[in-house]
């Protein structure tokens, strides 16, 4: 069956745009009007690092579910692939602007958002110079830095493009042959995606905070990523089904999908937890402080990100009945990936503004503009293919599913 883009959905991505442009241009002026523009570069440069590495993550986090289940050789997800293919779809765009941004961050030296870019840092005798920076800079400098991007996000299209080529073919030719070509395309791309989904969440995010780190950052960041990717595709499904579209799938796959964003939720919590108690316990200076700022600064925002991250989902989903009611999951999912665009907003404002970082109308608008966006990338990728694959080894399996 093939999907078709709604005059009603048209409308609403390109609705949303254009508030998201009008907010934009209010928090512009407003920003301009308090200090004459002196943190504008900055805040616009931050929101744009914010949405691109947020809807990024989630078609990555999408590619990664997707050898998930290659690797695993899983049945149930046949009925939904074509769904998760299309969210993997907006990896291309999303490299696009992850590349953008930290090119316009580069070449204004990091726009204090990455300081350790800035010269004044590393150059002893400057009235910035920062030993510990400086001590840093073998890994932490500008070439080596965007040597390390190129191959992420190289090696993401490169097996992006690969899966999908593969699931074109495979409705033309069946067999198994396709099948287990991914099998072991997915696991090394797994082994690739374990170092580079914890490296490259040094290098954009954890570095912004310079003098702090984290042994479990990596993980953290894979776990939002895996959890913000879940709700989509679940909120995807759900529309879908609601459309007519989706025949072959049940209340079973709505339910396993379900479980999934239950399961990394946790996970996220979890990391979150184990990495603020750990460095709190500890109660060292040079770790602590990235916590402090945090807690003295965006204390409600803080802590009530995580109460809603956590607990709306542990309280609305662990029944098995939640997990299969569209209006909860649709409900809890649209909370829960807000919350987790909040964390992302910590992660990158608090630690390159810190005080003078608020959510205003900047922030809602260019958040609003980038969600449009990639809801209109990711309806036209469902066009390009039929939403039900054929000749998949387990299709029947997956249409036959029930739990």
């Amino acid at each position: 069956m093939e999907f078709k883009i709604t005059k009603k959905a048209n409308l609403f991505t390109i609705f949303v745009m254009i508030v998201g442009l009008l907010f934009t241009g209010i928090g512009v002026a407003l920003e301009f009007g308090q200090d004459h523009g002196h943190h504008l570069g900055q805040r616009v440069l931050g929101n744009m690092l914010i949405n691109s590495f947020f809807f990024f993550a989630i078609g990555l986090g999408a590619l990664f579910f997707l050898a998930l289940q290659y690797a695993t050789e899983t049945g149930w997800y046949a009925s939904v692939k074509r769904i998760i293919e299309a969210l993997t779809g907006y990896l291309p765009v999303g490299i696009i602007m992850m590349v953008v941004t930290l090119l316009i961050i580069t070449l204004m030296d990091g726009a204090h958002i990455y300081i350790w870019m800035d010269p004044a840092y590393t150059t002893p005798g400057s009235h910035h110079y920062d030993a510990i920076i400086e001590g840093k800079s073998a890994f932490l400098n500008k070439p080596f830095f965007w040597i390390r991007t190129i191959v992420y996000l190289g090696t993401y299209f490169i097996f992006w493009r690969g899966f999908k080529k593969r699931s074109m073919l495979e409705d033309v030719e069946g067999g198994t042959k396709i099948h287990f070509l991914n099998y072991k395309k997915a696991a090394i791309f797994l082994v690739f995606f374990a170092v580079f989904s914890s490296t490259s969440a040094w290098d954009w995010i954890m570095s912004i905070d310079v003098h702090w780190f984290s042994t479990l950052f990596g993980w953290y960041i894979f776990a939002g990523m895996w959890c913000s990717t879940m709700i989509v595709l679940v909120t995807l499904t759900l529309y879908l089904k609601k459309q007519g579209y989706l025949p072959n799938v049940n209340e079973s796959h709505i339910h396993d999908i379900g479980k999934w964003t239950f399961a990394t939720s946790f996970l996220w919590s979890y990391l979150w937890f184990s990495q603020f108690m750990l460095i709190w316990y500890a109660n060292i200076p040079e770790e602590t402080t990235y916590h402090l700022m945090r807690i003295e600064n965006f204390k409600w925002l803080y802590f009530g990100m995580f109460l809603i991250n956590f607990s709306f989902p542990m309280i609305l989903l662990m029944s098995r009945d939640a997990k299969r009611h569209a209006g909860i999951l649709t409900f809890v999912g649209v909370v829960v990936l807000l919350g987790h665009w909040v964390d992302v907003y910590l992660m990158i404002m608090a630690g390159s503004m810190g005080p003078n970082a608020f959510i205003g109308f900047m922030e809602i608008g260019m958040m609003l503009f980038a969600l449009g966006f990639f809801i209109r990338v990711i309806l036209i990728n469902l066009t390009k293919a039929p939403l039900t694959v054929k000749n998949h080894p387990f299709l029947d399996e997956s249409i036959h599913h029930e739990i």
